[in-house]
């Protein structure tokens, strides 16, 4: 609370109360913490995000105009999503996915609102929640596949993959990258110093991410840090700086290909990677796989107006849609299968349109953009529709650009010359 109340303030001055402000920014952290934190129903994400939007509404938080398009696509989808719904309403896992679906978007509107004011200082509290929530689910996962804690290996992995302090390995390594990210960026930006402990804290993300033996984790991690370093260096504004950047990314990579190597000589650790790693996996295979299934189902929704409802398609097929596209037409009809994609690409669109706005939290937009682009492509071969960080992350960029453009009419000098990566 005491760094809440003292962190920077963003280009707007702040009238709240220093206890009011500190006490936003402190669930603003707790929000991000919390995120790592998914394994039961409901989850303490959900309980602090709920009580952070009661205090914040109740202290002061505004609805802008330039997020009624998105209010009004999260609304559209989840009408579809609901119509879908009414012949299962009986079952209750279902009537459980709609009420996930629609508090979803909540928490989507409640991070536009919260992040377009006292910017600066929201993400930076946003950004050490995540960095401490993923470290928590890092540890666990490690401390349960290397059996460090008595009992905890059933606990704490999955078909002998660590899952940390998620329910699915696969959502452990997702939910690692953007917190990897920002930790990335202080080991090739910042000082000695605060750039070792980052480095440490990059090494047992990267670690657990290796040992969820999630090959869209794996993936998502290394493009999205080869992404986000390049922007990086294009958004630099010394040789210097774009030097440091570019020497200390090689060095990562001979540090990381160093602990790669060390890891694979554990002959566990290298069954399951070469396993895993494996292009040929029986359920990507086949009229039925993981592919076939998305043609099969994109002819479905083309003749099914309705959808067939959400939790359904796993009755017409042998397993679920893993393509969250898919899912919308299936789950929500056209209403959804419509609002779901144009609402996701529309966001990526308006991305790339703030990535060169110097604002003073440029260096934080990089990472949350290259992480979310990351989610966006990796959601055309599993259902992210219900990933916690996932919405996080579209309410916040939201929230960002909102902030940018008043930035930018505010303070058009600053905008020009802020400090970036």
């Amino acid at each position: 609370m005491a760094y809440a109340a003292a962190a920077g303030t963003s280009y707007q001055p702040v009238t709240a109360p220093p206890g009011v402000l500190a006490l936003q920014r402190a669930l603003v952290w707790l929000a991000g913490a919390s995120g790592a934190i998914v394994f039961i129903e409901p989850s303490p994400y959900e309980l602090v995000t709920l009580t952070a939007c009661v205090v914040f509404f109740g202290t002061g938080v505004r609805m802008r105009l330039v997020f009624m398009p998105l209010l009004f696509a999260l609304i559209l989808l989840n009408i579809g999503y609901s119509i879908g719904a009414i012949p299962f309403l009986d079952r209750p896992e279902v009537m459980n996915w709609i009420f996930t679906s629609w508090y979803m978007a909540i928490t989507v509107i409640f991070f536009a609102m919260v992040i377009s004011e006292d910017t600066e200082a929201r993400l930076d509290m946003l950004r050490r929640g995540l960095i401490v929530g993923a470290m928590i689910a890092s540890i666990s996962g490690v401390a349960g596949y290397f059996h460090l804690v008595p009992g905890g290996y059933d606990l704490l992995t999955l078909y002998d993959r660590a899952r940390g302090t998620f329910k699915d390995p696969n959502v452990l390594g997702a939910f690692l990258i953007l917190p990897a990210l920002f930790a990335l960026q202080s080991v090739v930006s910042d000082r000695f110093g605060k750039a070792f402990r980052n480095a440490i804290a990059f090494c047992i993300m990267a670690l657990a991410v290796l040992l969820a033996f999630s090959r869209a984790a794996w993936g998502g991690l290394v493009i999205t840090s080869a992404f986000m370093l390049a922007l990086m260096v294009l958004t630099s504004r010394s040789p210097k700086q774009r030097s440091r950047i570019i020497v200390m990314a090689l060095v990562a990579v001979i540090l990381a290909a160093v602990l790669l190597a060390v890891l694979l000589s554990f002959d566990s650790i290298a069954e399951m990677f070469k396993q895993r790693a494996s292009f040929d996996q029986s359920y990507d295979e086949g009229r039925f796989g993981r592919f076939g299934r998305h043609i099969l189902g994109a002819q479905m929704a083309l003749e099914m107006p309705f959808g067939i409802g959400p939790l359904q398609f796993h009755t017409y097929f042998p397993e679920d849609t893993h393509n969250s596209y898919l899912n919308a037409f299936m789950s929500g009809g056209w209403i959804s299968g419509v609002c779901y994609p144009a609402l996701v690409f529309v966001s990526v669109i308006m991305g790339f349109r703030y990535v060169f706005v110097r604002v003073p939290w440029q260096r934080t937009y990089l990472a949350i953009f290259s992480a979310f682009l990351g989610t966006v492509g990796e959601s055309f071969i599993i259902d992210t529709d219900h990933w916690r960080h996932f919405w996080m992350m579209l309410g916040t960029m939201w929230g960002m650009y909102a902030a940018a453009e008043r930035y930018r009419s505010t303070a058009p000098v600053s905008a020009g010359t802020s400090a970036a990566p």
